[in-house]
């Protein structure tokens, strides 16, 4: 990669340049077999799970490394900035925002240090339902408290991981909507065993996608969990989510421009080597322009995953932050693949290239973990004062 499309002052130099060596013993032909059979990574989730660095957010108290957000959207950017992807394991990192924040002294002692050292997957978020959609507070997954137990019933969709996790965080209704003071209210999350309930009211069914994501739906018929899995107080788990949510879209949006690094960098190499009528084609303004653009986009949506990353380490409101971070680097990274793809013309679309694979990859953040529409719906109506437009 050319020395223009990288920080020199990047934060956490010491962290990427580590990443990035540990990456180096997964090249696109790795990458590339994992994606043609569908396959989990478990390699590369191991490597990086022995090296601490899914351990990141852990406090050192537990046997983490104690490290902000900042530095694990570091790692994350790494990951893809080499041309890997880090949705094996990245929800290891945003589903702490929830249990680092809102779970018990009791709850973090028992979970965290086997997560830590790589004895136990907290890798699978369990919120969206296929009647809800984005609509969280509509989900219809029910928890019913049976003295020290809860029963619950109900689906989830589009969970990924669950296959290859220990442990999944649960959304759950404890109030029916109607009966709640209001639409947020009366949702709670729970911490599930998957080792248990598989056996006994879990059925994870895979959905085959454009994405190799191990994405699956899960069926919950009368699963019991201890009352003690439940985090923080009972009916308060939109807020809880919302924590986690914030996380979860500054961890993605470095995937983001991790992503958009290696497109630029890709597409800069091969217009610099790529000779047609005599010249490479990187002469032509028609082919550096588009990836100077690109460039131009990825700095600058940089600089909002930074401040989004400060803001919510040091525990200040970033709700406005973390969704323009997310928004802007997933523009970033879109603009980017769509550039490289077009710079290698038909060999853009060769598997050996890794540029299609980036390119189906990146695609995903248009849409999840939230839509760019949701996003630009949330900055109209609650930072610019605008009437609700749903």
């Amino acid at each position: 990669m050319s020395e223009t499309t990288t920080i020199s002052a990047a934060p956490h130099a010491e962290i990427r340049a580590a990443v990035a060596r540990l990456c180096a013993e997964f090249p696109g032909e790795y990458w590339r077999e994992v994606d043609s059979a569908r396959a989990y990574p478990s390699a590369f989730v191991q490597t990086l799970t022995k090296a601490g660095y899914l351990a990141c957010l852990v406090p050192t108290a537990y046997g983490g490394s104690g490290l902000g957000i900042g530095a694990a959207a570091a790692i994350l950017e790494e990951i893809h900035k080499s041309g890997g992807n880090g949705a094996a394991c990245h929800a290891q990192m945003y589903i702490m925002g929830t249990l680092l924040r809102h779970g018990s002294t009791a709850q973090k002692q028992r979970w965290l240090p086997p997560i830590a050292a790589g004895e136990l997957r907290l890798q699978a978020f369990g919120v969206t339902e296929p009647s809800a959609g984005s609509d969280t507070t509509a989900i219809r997954t029910t928890a019913i408290r049976r003295g020290d137990r809860y029963l619950i019933n109900g689906q989830k969709v589009w969970t990924s991981r669950a296959e290859h996790s220990d442990l999944m965080l649960l959304l759950a209704r404890t109030t029916p909507r109607e009966q709640a003071a209001k639409k947020t209210a009366g949702l709670s999350v729970f911490l599930v065993d998957l080792r248990e309930g598989r056996d006994c009211g879990v059925t994870i069914r895979p959905i085959r996608t454009m994405l190799n994501h191990a994405t699956t739906e899960v069926f919950l018929e009368n699963l019991e969990v201890p009352a003690e899995n439940l985090i923080g107080e009972e009916g308060s788990g939109f807020r809880y989510i919302l924590d986690g949510m914030n996380a979860e879209r500054i961890l993605i949006a470095g995937e983001c421009i991790g992503d958009a690094r290696w497109f630029i960098g890709k597409a800069a190499d091969y217009a610099k080597s790529r000779v047609v009528f005599g010249r490479p084609i990187g002469q032509n303004q028609g082919v550096q322009f588009p990836i100077a653009r690109a460039y131009a986009a990825t700095e600058a949506a940089d600089l909002m995953v930074q401040r989004a990353g400060t803001l919510y380490d040091t525990g200040e409101l970033c709700g406005k932050e973390a969704n323009m971070a997310k928004l802007l680097a997933a523009d970033a990274s879109w603009q980017a693949a769509d550039m490289c793809l077009q710079t290698h013309g038909g060999f853009g679309f060769a598997t050996e290239y890794d540029v299609e694979r980036k390119f189906r990859e990146t695609r995903l953040y248009q849409v999840a973990p939230v839509s760019t529409n949701l996003i630009l719906s949330y900055l109209a109506e609650h930072v610019l004062g605008l009437p609700r437009s749903y």
